[in-house]
């Protein structure tokens, strides 16, 4: 599907008023050689239009650390890292549109910490135009925020055996609906879901990533056999299954860091507009793969690092595997069940 030049400009200005840009705003549009044209050019002359205070600075790629890798695959280090001009220019901004894709780096944590404002956009326009964002959206992830802050607990459980436990409480959450529009917000465009890190150390229990099931970033469905992980004081210590958990153990195996197994963040997906079967009909190297990580009612495990919440873990290593048909529960109350939000103050307003 391919998107006008008109279109592509009307997005982009729909989602800068979601960001609430103001004329007087000083912004930056960050880009490099793996930024999409199309998002490039719309996204310059979209904010032009909004603000005259506005600058685009382009910084060379980082080489590529893994065979076939994507943003994910690799993290801490960005095309920022160790260059302090840019990071002083882009604190000095009031929001940031990130055509890079930064993601778990430092020099990101030290720019929200000045107040700025971050949209990440790396998705094609394609994606971009199905994955519009909306109010509505803010509304269900911040009712799911709120739920999750006061949490204690969060208790998984599905009918492929899944029967996990995540202790909470040690770290804050990380609420995603699309914009960025309070001071020193990062998202991402497009996205929907809400997420947290359990307290360290501290999950128990089995994952069974169940035929359907997604790995990211290798980006494939399990096809084969389900994928039994064993989880015991906050780590991965055994993988079982067929060719699809071979494959993810010696991925694990490949980075040669006992961090990487650790549990990372968790949460669920609340994007009504996200499909499940995205996956299958996309190039892998054209998407992120975002459909995935925020469908409605998904469960989004992930392992590797928690420094970006304030944890010690810095793994490269991050692996997100969003599962259907969970149940999730938040000290003894589901939010999920069976991969159904069931929250009222979570679910789709479809009168808007």
């Amino acid at each position: 599907m391919s998107v006008s030049d008109d279109h592509r400009l009307a997005m982009w200005l729909q989602v800068l008023k979601l960001c609430r840009l103001q004329p007087e705003e000083k912004v930056v549009v960050l880009s490099s050689e793996s930024s999409h044209p199309f998002n490039v050019d719309a996204a310059t002359r979209a904010v032009n239009r909004v603000s005259p205070h506005t600058v685009r600075i382009e910084i060379p790629p980082i080489p590529p650390h893994r065979p076939g890798s994507d943003r994910t695959a690799f993290l801490g280090t960005t095309p920022l890292s160790g260059n302090t001009l840019a990071v002083e220019i882009l604190k000095r901004s009031d929001l940031i549109i990130d055509l890079v894709g930064l993601l778990h780096s430092q020099e990101q944590l030290d720019v929200l910490a000045s107040g700025t404002r971050m949209l990440m956009v790396v998705e094609p326009p394609e994606v971009l135009a199905r994955l519009m964002p909306s109010e509505d959206d803010k509304r269900r992830v911040m009712a799911a925020d709120a739920r999750l802050r006061v949490a204690r607990s969060m208790y998984v459980t599905s009918k492929a055996g899944t029967d996990l436990i995540l202790p909470l409480g040690q770290f804050g959450t990380l609420p995603e609906y699309g914009y960025a529009d309070e001071p020193g917000h990062w998202d991402h465009w497009p996205s929907g879901f809400i997420s947290t890190w359990p307290v360290e150390r501290a999950a128990q229990g089995k994952v069974v990533i169940d035929i359907g099931d997604m790995l990211f970033p290798i980006k494939r469905y399990v096809e084969t056999s389900p994928i039994i992980l064993e989880v015991q004081d906050g780590y991965i210590t055994q993988i079982d299954g067929g060719f699809e958990a071979k494959y993810l153990r010696r991925y694990l195996e490949s980075y040669n860091d006992p961090e990487a197994y650790a549990v990372a963040h968790v949460g669920w997906g609340l994007q009504a507009q996200a499909s499940w079967t995205a996956l299958g009909t996309r190039d892998k190297q054209q998407s992120l793969g975002m459909d995935a990580r925020s469908f409605y009612g998904n469960f989004l495990f992930s392992t590797g690092p928690n420094a970006e919440a304030g944890g010690r873990n810095h793994s490269a290593c991050h692996i997100d595997i969003p599962m259907a048909g969970c149940t999730i529960m938040l000290d003894d109350e589901p939010v999920v069940i069976e991969g159904v939000v069931i929250d009222p103050e979570q679910r789709v307003d479809y009168t808007k």
